[in-house]
């Protein structure tokens, strides 16, 4: 009697005792992923680990990975625009006065981390 893996032409091999499927991953498109993508790649095989391995068998993967990566990095610059803009932290203020210049840019760029990962990264 045939399994329904065998029924949908699935081959087995031996090993010793046992017959393992002769399972194939589907290729993956080679797609460069960011800082964002990669912290949620780690952040998805360390905590959501059945998700992770079902979207790395189904090859799609890189492709989700790259979408949050855009989507992270789409909302990480409008943060800092934003603040900048809210805060007064203009060229003229980096021209006058660079160390607080640099203070201001450091913190609001830290607080624009914190939110992305909060909103994208560590869901």
């Amino acid at each position: 009697m045939k399994s329904i893996y065998e029924k949908a032409d699935g081959t087995y091999t031996r090993q010793g005792d046992y017959e393992l499927p002769n399972l194939k991953i589907p290729p993956e498109k080679e797609i460069e992923i960011g800082i964002w993508g990669q912290r949620y790649r780690q952040y998805l095989k360390r905590y959501h680990k059945i998700w992770y391995y079902n979207l790395l068998t189904s090859g799609t993967l890189n492709e989700h990975l790259a979408e949050v990566d855009q989507q992270a990095e789409r909302m990480f610059q409008l943060l800092v625009s934003a603040l900048s803009k809210q805060e007064n932290v203009t060229e003229r203020l980096k021209v006058n006065r660079p160390m607080e210049w640099v203070q201001k840019t450091n913190s609001i760029r830290n607080r624009a981390v914190e939110i992305v990962n909060n909103e994208w990264i560590y869901i």
